[in-house]
């Protein structure tokens, strides 16, 4: 997102159109996992990430990057790519791409930042 549209007269998306994307997110999940017992990505095992979470090429580089930038761990590895698969749901995406990795990891930075204290 630019400067600009946050600063703009825009309203954004709307809290409908918003829902609306969630609830087909939702549904994807619901058709995926079908039969699984899991219910949703963050409670996907990690026996299943590889086959669940299929990333594009540049995707991949992208996360092997942030992965060794950041230090992550193997768990820390597996939320960012359960958070990129759910990123990817929303935007009605098959693969994870670059931007769902890119964002995710913005997220982990996030949390990193105001939550950890250690």
């Amino acid at each position: 997102m630019e400067y600009a549209d946050l600063a703009g007269d825009s309203s954004g998306e709307s809290s409908a159109a918003i829902l609306r994307r969630v609830l087909a997110a939702r549904a994807v999940q619901d058709t995926r996992y079908k039969g699984t017992g899991v219910t949703c990505n963050a409670r996907l095992p990690s026996a299943m990430l590889r086959r669940v979470c299929r990333l594009a090429p540049d995707a991949d580089r992208v996360l092997r990057g942030a992965f060794e930038r950041m230090g992550l761990s193997a768990r820390a590895y597996d939320r960012v790519l359960k958070v990129s698969r759910t990123i990817a749901d929303l935007a009605g995406s098959e693969r994870i791409e670059a931007e769902h990795v890119r964002e995710a990891v913005q997220y982990r930075n996030l949390d990193r930042k105001y939550w950890y204290t250690a």
